[in-house]
This record gives structure tokens, sequence and C-alpha cells, in this order.
């Protein structure tokens, strides 16, 4: 999969979630063959709000976030719902750099690497 597919599965995966109320695309690039970056505004059906940024990287059939952030969070913006990302701030959190904020800055759990169709089939499964 090079860079120019794996944005077109983005969108279109983001087009077909039942939970995706509007969709604002903020940038998206394809820097080469292999590498890119997209960074979307979501509102959510339950007035929640999403924001999803990441820089990837394609190799053979495979397209994986080098870094990103996800952050969701109530459709006031005042309070942090999660937010994952990998800023390597959290030095000893297992699976450093990757971990979610949940319910607040200060509450860090380790997380796996994530890409922005994860977290959409994340998204998906807690608004049931």
């Amino acid at each position: 999969m090079d860079a120019q597919s794996y944005l077109k599965a983005v969108k279109r995966e983001l087009a077909i979630c039942l939970k995706i109320r509007s969709l604002e695309i903020v940038d998206e690039r394809v820097a080469s063959v292999s590498r890119g970056y997209f960074r979307a505004r979501l509102a959510l059906t339950n007035d929640d709000f999403l924001e999803v940024s990441e820089y990837f990287v394609c190799d053979g059939n495979r397209c994986s976030p080098l870094k990103y952030r996800y952050q969701w969070m109530d459709g006031s913006f005042t309070r942090l719902i999660k937010r994952w990302d990998n800023v390597n701030h959290f030095p000893n959190l297992p699976g450093c750099p990757h971990h979610v904020h949940v319910g607040s800055e200060d509450d860090v759990f380790p997380s796996e690497p994530l890409s922005i169709i994860d977290i959409i089939r994340i998204i998906e499964q807690e608004l049931e």
C-alpha cells in the first residue's frame, strides 16, 4: 500500500462510520510514495469532538503511524475523554512512547501503536 492508497482508505473509513456526524479535513499531504500526513476534526453523533493527526509511513502492504495524536473531547471542548499519542514524555511507562490519557492529562496508561482507522473502530465500540 502506498501513501495515496492509505489516505483513500482512511477517508473511506471516516465516510462510512455511523458515529461521525461531520468531518472537516484540516490537512492532507503525500510527502512521498511511502510517507504522508492526515489531520481532521470530527463531530460525533453524541455531540463529542474528535481530532485526529497522524504522520505515517508505508512499507509493503502496510502503513503505520510514525507520530500521532487522537484527542477525544466532550462537545463543549472542556473535558478530555481520551487522548492517544506517542510523544515520549512518559519514559517509564510500559509500551513507551505509546500511551493514552483518560479523563485528564494526569491519568496516563500504556497503549500500543494505533492508526486513525484503529481509533475510529474504538470510538464505534465505545459509543455503542
